[in-house]
């Protein structure tokens, strides 16, 4: 959260990638009417909704940042749901163009067991100071929440391990730019 990934994203597609947007995913599932919504509903009742039925984001975060088993829960619910859309696009994409460099924007990609579904992870990096700057440029949330929600998901130390390349973006977006153009020359050259 707030390292720049959809940024880089972004930039991917400036090159030519196809961006399957995990975040999207996650929120179209949870849609009124969609199965997800309603587990949701069964396991945090119904004070997660706001008035018009629609899911409400906030009032999740805050219960499922202070639970770990909460969040463990709604990560079940979740994750297969939002792995089998990403993989329905990845196949859509890949029909209509075999030799496509496709992206998936996926910030819990390694928690989600996901990353063993794709060729390469791609870890962003920054610094926890410009973290929590972009988490409050959005307006939604106080530093105090930025810090939570930045300590309650896994180090980039942690995920570097897992990583095949590494974006670090603590300078410029000009600098993420041309760093991302570099590991999308080197993506297409080992995807011939």
């Amino acid at each position: 959260m707030g390292s720049g990934k959809s940024l880089a994203a972004t930039f991917f597609a400036e090159q030519g990638a196809h961006i399957i947007d995990a975040d999207q995913l996650s929120r179209d599932i949870v849609r009124p009417g969609q199965p997800a919504l309603k587990e949701i509903v069964d396991i945090f009742g119904e004070p997660i909704l706001d008035p018009s039925g629609n899911l409400d984001r906030e009032a999740l975060a805050e219960i499922i940042f202070g639970d770990t088993e909460k969040k463990i829960a709604l990560e079940a619910i979740l994750h297969p749901k939002v792995i089998v859309k990403e993989q329905e696009k990845y196949l859509s994409i890949s029909a209509r163009d075999p030799s496509a460099i496709v992206i998936v924007d996926a910030a819990l990609l390694i928690e989600s067991g996901n990353y063993k579904n794709v060729d390469k992870v791609i870890v962003v990096q920054s610094s926890e100071e410009q973290q929590v700057q972009r988490i409050l440029s959005r307006g939604s949330q106080s530093y105090e929440q930025a810090i939570a929600r930045i300590n309650n998901q896994m180090s980039f130390q942690e995920k570097s391990k897992f990583a095949d390349y590494i974006l670090d973006n603590q300078s410029q977006p000009e600098d993420l730019r041309q760093k991302v153009q570099e590991i999308y020359a080197a993506l297409l050259k080992s995807h011939k």
